[in-house]
């Protein structure tokens, strides 16, 4: 099985049109996965307060048929989940983002947004020690950890991920127009920018 990896599309119907057309001509047979923050939440984190807003409109950017490009299961990052805290409403927008799930396992590997520890942080010690592949996003860095070492990547190469514990940050798709593919089968990724 092969998975085009997405994250951090922030509501960019153009960024996402061409990320969607790359790995269509590249890897029409890989199943897309999303790492979150799919949204973007118009209210900064600063400025919440205990206010809940009853329009979905009023915290987020919903442009004209963003919402038809997003056919893929996706986690939950830290926009939808401002998003979710922020509303009261009974919009089933709102319903669908609160069911997205914090992880994801795709093959051997889990999807995990990456909000979850501090920027600096040594990610391997908030995660499950049973995880040896981890897929995120949420710095819009497209990087890649072996045993916690940052390493220096090139667009379109393979690097192989099945012989030692490996967390990769798929980069964004807004502004930078990265994703990952990942072959299950030969235990091999490839960063990709559109």
């Amino acid at each position: 099985m092969r998975y085009a990896i997405v994250g951090d599309i922030h509501s960019s119907t153009k960024d996402l049109e061409a990320v969607l057309k790359q790995v269509a001509e590249v890897a029409p047979d890989a199943k897309l996965v999303g790492t979150g923050d799919l949204f973007e939440c118009t209210i900064s984190k600063r400025n919440i307060t205990d206010f809940k807003y009853e329009k979905m409109e009023d915290v987020m950017q919903l442009p004209e048929g963003f919402r038809d490009l997003l056919t893929f299961p996706s986690i939950r990052g830290n926009q939808e989940e401002r998003i979710v805290f922020i509303t009261n409403t009974d919009d089933p927008l709102r319903m669908e983002l609160e069911k997205l799930p914090e992880t994801m396992q795709i093959g051997e590997a889990v999807v995990i947004h990456g909000h979850q520890w501090h920027y600096g942080d040594n990610p391997w010690q908030k995660l499950s020690p049973t995880w040896k592949l981890v897929f995120f996003g949420h710095t819009h860095r497209s990087e890649i950890f072996r045993n916690g070492h940052s390493e220096c990547i090139r667009f379109g190469e393979e690097y192989e991920v099945g012989k030692e514990r490996v967390i990769v940050n798929v980069g964004s798709v807004i502004e930078n127009r990265e994703w990952v593919l990942y072959d299950e089968y030969n235990a091999v990724i490839r960063f990709m920018k559109a």
